[in-house]
């Protein structure tokens, strides 16, 4: 189509259209989760931000290819399957079926491909193979390693100097690299840890080389985008270009989207503050759509700052437009109603959410005023055609006021029992009985109460109330 789809790109740190490697067809890879916990509010803001990415992609292109994979072995979940007496794959198993289920709750289409590490261990250790033949990469005490300073353009995507690299990653320090900066490829396993067979040994990858393998294997050699948040430009995607580049010899990415962090409070998410989000304990506080909603109310390339008044003013906007909607819900709309030019006019424009938000109250507007039924059809069908493309407004009327006005209910108990609970809770866990501090919690968020922990006790307020 000739309307251009621009997207700001990391590497040139500038807005540039978008160009593919095949016409009509373009490929997306967006590194998804390790999957060894529930996933929190800032995992779901990239999934829902490419899950954006993707479907107006689909307007631009007859063919895309999004890919967003699963990181299933990795220390993390190796330490989880221990702790259980459990193999990996039960770990990865039930959080990708949990994340899988969360993502779909506010609304993220499922990938065309959702590749698994695991399931890769061939193209990995073939890739692994080309970097070593090319002189790229070198045995050292059972382990294989990038060889970082023979590949002169290390640094281009972060825009980092090697002395600014080294200060702020981190870098595994170990006598057997030749340069601080050289990264792992892959890695011996003991017998007790997860392993493969490979010319090197028994041994597991890295974590840089998986997703190399697995584009490699889905897209190709190089493919059109790639995205991630802001988190993985340095050292992960900076590793990525350096393996991509080297085993392939041709460019890796052509345009790199990276999403900035969320914050709650206006402090970054961590279990010492107890501030954590889970997506499924938001779930019962609000709607998916408002929660998706609220993801959007910020730019995505800007922190978002994740707060109770920023998901009450969701769950307001989503009322209004619904409310419209039901006034009209017995009107039968036009079949194949095209996107409005505007609210596709703006999300080709970086991804702007807020004028494509403004442009759809607009319409919502039209939709109250049309004169006809005739007209409010027409109006209907162009809003709901339009909102589609953000994931919106596809639920019927009346389902979707009920579920908010439900969200806004008072607590099912009184203050004393809360505070008995919360103080039970935080028993539990000074003793360390986790089960039972996760089943007080899942009560409290049953009755419409929201936990805050931080080091010195646990405090509550009601789903509503203004931040503790």
């Amino acid at each position: 189509m000739s309307l251009p789809l621009v997207l700001h790109d990391t590497l040139t740190r500038s807005r540039k259209p978008v160009t593919t490697s095949t016409a009509d067809r373009v490929t997306l890879y967006v590194c998804g989760p390790t999957v060894y916990n529930y996933a929190h509010i800032g995992n779901a803001r990239p999934a829902v931000v490419f899950d954006l990415l993707a479907r107006v992609l689909r307007c631009h292109y007859r063919e895309v290819v999004y890919a967003s994979n699963f990181t299933d072995v990795d220390d993390k979940i190796n330490a989880a399957a221990a702790a259980e007496g459990v193999s990996i794959s039960v770990i990865s198993e039930r959080y990708i079926a949990a994340y899988q289920q969360d993502m779909r709750s506010l609304g993220v289409q499922t990938p065309d491909l959702q590749p698994r590490v695991t399931e890769h261990i061939p193209d990995i250790i073939a890739l692994i193979e080309r970097l070593l033949e090319r002189g790229h990469a070198y045995l050292a005490e059972g382990h294989v390693l990038f060889n970082v300073p023979s590949f002169a353009d290390y640094g281009q995507l972060s825009g980092r100097s090697p002395q600014d690299m080294l200060a702020g990653a981190r870098v595994e320090v170990a006598p057997y690299k030749r340069d601080p900066m050289d990264f792992v490829l892959w890695k011996p396993s003991v017998p007790q840890q997860p392993g493969w067979d490979s010319p090197w040994g028994r041994g597991r990858p890295g974590w840089h080389i998986e997703c190399s393998a697995m584009i490699g294997r889905h897209l190709g050699p190089t493919i059109d985008i790639h995205g991630g948040g802001q988190d993985l430009i340095f050292p992960h995607h900076e590793n990525e270009v350096a393996q991509g580049t080297c085993a392939n010899g041709q460019l890796y990415c052509q345009h790199w989207v990276h999403n900035s962090f969320v914050t709650v409070d206006g402090q970054k998410m961590s279990k010492s503050l107890g501030n954590v989000l889970l997506v499924r304990d938001l779930l019962e506080l609000a709607p998916g759509e408002a929660i998706r909603l609220a993801l959007f109310s910020t730019h995505y390339r800007r922190p978002l700052n994740w707060s109770t008044e920023r998901l009450l003013d969701a769950k307001r906007t989503l009322a209004r437009f619904y409310r419209s909607l039901a006034a009209v819900a017995e009107l039968e709309t036009p079949q194949n109603m095209p996107v409005d030019g505007g609210v596709l006019l703006a999300l080709s424009s970086d991804l702007n959410v807020h004028a494509a938000l403004e442009r759809l109250n607009q319409l919502r507007k039209e939709l109250d005023t049309a004169a006809s039924p005739a007209a409010r059809a027409l109006a209907k069908g162009r809003l709901l055609a339009s909102a589609a493309l953000l994931g919106l407004l596809q639920q019927p009327p009346a389902e979707a006021l009920a579920q908010l006005q439900a969200s806004e209910a008072e607590p099912a108990l009184p203050a004393a029992e809360i505070d008995a609970l919360v103080a039970a809770r935080e028993q539990a866990r000074q003793q360390g009985d986790y089960a039972r501090a996760d089943a007080l919690r899942a009560q409290l968020n049953e009755a419409g109460v929201v936990l805050h922990d931080a080091p010195t006790g646990s405090r509550w307020r009601l789903a509503g109330e203004a931040q503790l």
